[in-house]
């Protein structure tokens, strides 16, 4: 730990420039709207040069002070447009190998609160994206929970998840670098969190989609035993074992070839992919996509940093005592299928019934149909194609998880599903993926490209989210004032909070989809 950086009267004004201490050297930050903001601090070193594909180095210290006033390099990653629901949500940042940075928002330096930290893993599957999105900003969050939140940029795709075992040994764990940056991150603020004003010994890991896969990851890792004591998954457990089973080290060195061949290669060569321009890199990765069979940047059981699972076919014993919140949106699958093929909107029942037959055996389609669209009567077949997809990707990879943790009784496990359907486009999208982002951070009025120009009912529901992932990261326990009675996941009442205007807990929620599309065996469509 860092000794605390000045006494009671060196604490920041309400208007100066905070200024705190880490391990590396002093930062300067800025104050917004009476929170204390710092970005882009360094939790590692540069990953450019002999970094590359290895395991993260400590930082370089400095002297003085350092401004901590911009957010750190999107990690590198192929170009891909902001667009649609997203729109709203800027990221100012640009791709670069320096990207080992996270960005703090807490209400005071150095008080004595012990604060809880809440630190946030970005989605983008392992492959895009950064914790530097508008959306993220935890000016509001902080403030209104009394939290101190913080944010990370990792290595994402052939940078941090690409297997070498077979090909360069010595390189063995460029596999799950990017893992390995999310160990270093917590690493530093269990060093230096308590003079930003937060506890080391209550620290919640939380994220969406791809980042809450890389919180199922960390959750199996042992170098991330002790540096976190609560999770939460959102959206990020799906059913194809993808989040739940990693990747193995035959399908990833594959991969690793798709690669090398598109950046003219032979697998005798991968050594040259360690010199190489950043955007050469970046090229490869790119037309690597557009092979027959593109590969896929995920976490690699290598028997080492990731000794199994993360979660299956059982739950990780090394965070068997970490209490754990897991959910979904309603429709995830309305914007993650549409983007590429916006027709699925207009399925007829002949369609519905094609499109569906490629998951499902021809004995189960009838059944798997009528049974979805008697739990929404009036729903075009395009709507119940979206209900049958998230329910065969997302909620039964979330039902596995939750009773996979439920069955070691050794920590709580809470499920819940957000209903509230945006307005958007006529209100076509239901509850999309990525839906919760500007409820749980309470950044409404920065996301009307998702939740629409109104707030009445965005604002309804960030009233409800925030508090409640506030109340889980304090205590491991959900439960507050703005919600009904939330209880405890267990196999005898498989209990859901149910998310919406007016949100309620359920008792064996979507039981009769859950045992159908478990018991079906459908081939997940992601």
């Amino acid at each position: 730990m860092i000794a605390s950086a000045g006494n009671a009267s060196e604490r920041t004004a309400a208007n100066e420039a905070p200024i705190a201490a880490t391990g590396s050297g002093k930062v300067r930050g800025q104050v917004v709207d009476g929170i204390c903001i710092f970005k882009g601090i360094p939790y590692a070193a540069s990953t450019a040069g002999a970094n590359r594909f290895r395991k993260p180095q400590s930082a370089e210290g400095w002297s003085g002070v350092r401004d901590a006033l911009s957010y750190p390099s999107m990690a590198p990653q192929p170009a891909g447009p902001i667009r649609g629901l997203f729109a709203s949500w800027t990221d100012p940042t640009t791709p670069g190998e320096d990207c080992l940075g996270l960005n703090i928002w807490t209400p005071a330096l150095r008080d004595g609160a012990r604060r809880p930290v809440m630190v946030w893993f970005h989605g983008g599957d392992f492959s895009a994206l950064s914790g530097s999105r508008s959306v993220f900003d935890g000016t509001r969050l902080a403030r209104r929970g009394d939290v101190v939140l913080v944010t990370v940029n990792h290595r994402l795709n052939a940078f941090g998840f690409l297997y070498l075992g077979k090909l360069l040994p010595e390189f063995a764990d460029a596999a799950n670098a990017g893992m390995l940056d999310l160990v270093a991150a917590l690493t530093w603020v269990r060093d230096n969190i308590a003079e930003f004003g937060g506890d080391p010994g209550n620290v919640t890991i939380f994220g969406q989609s791809g980042g809450g896969g890389k919180v199922a990851t960390l959750m199996a890792m042992p170098a991330g035993k002790g540096l976190f004591h609560r999770a939460i998954i959102q959206s990020g457990s799906y059913a194809r074992n993808a989040h739940l089973e990693a990747m193995s080290p035959d399908i990833a060195t594959s991969h690793a070839q798709t690669l090398l061949a598109a950046a003219s290669l032979q697998p005798t060569e991968a050594r040259k992919l360690l010199d190489m321009p950043m955007a050469a890199v970046i090229e490869a990765i790119a037309k690597a996509g557009q092979a027959e069979k593109p590969p896929v940047w995920r976490p690699v059981m290598d028997g080492i940093n990731l000794p199994s699972g993360p979660s299956w076919p059982k739950a990780p014993a090394v965070s068997a005592d970490v209490p754990l919140m897991i959910g979904t949106t309603a429709t995830e699958m309305s914007m993650l299928m549409s983007m590429s093929d916006p027709t699925l909107f207009d399925l007829d029942e002949a369609g519905l019934r094609q499109r569906v037959s490629t998951w499902y055996a021809a004995d189960r389609l009838d059944e798997i149909i009528q049974t979805f669209r008697t739990n929404s009567p009036g729903a075009s077949p395009g709507r119940l194609f979206f209900d049958i997809a998230t329910a065969t990707v997302f909620r039964r990879g979330a039902w596995t998880h939750a009773d996979l943790k439920a069955e070691q009784n050794q920590a709580p496990v809470y499920l819940y599903e957000i209903d509230w359907e945006t307005p958007v486009d006529g209100g076509k999208w239901g509850s999309p993926h990525s839906l919760e982002h500007p409820f749980v951070f309470d950044n409404v009025a920065l996301s009307d490209s998702m939740v629409g120009p109104s707030r009445a009912g965005p604002q309804r529901m960030a009233e409800q989210i925030s508090p409640t992932w506030v109340a889980f990261a304090r205590s491991g326990n959900p439960n507050n004032a703005a919600i009904p009675h939330w209880p405890a996941y267990t196999a005898a009442n498989r209990a859901t909070m149910v998310f919406d205007t007016a949100s309620r807990a359920v008792r064996d929620f979507r039981e009769d989809e859950r045992r159908l599309v478990q018991s079906a065996g459908g081939k997940a469509p992601l």
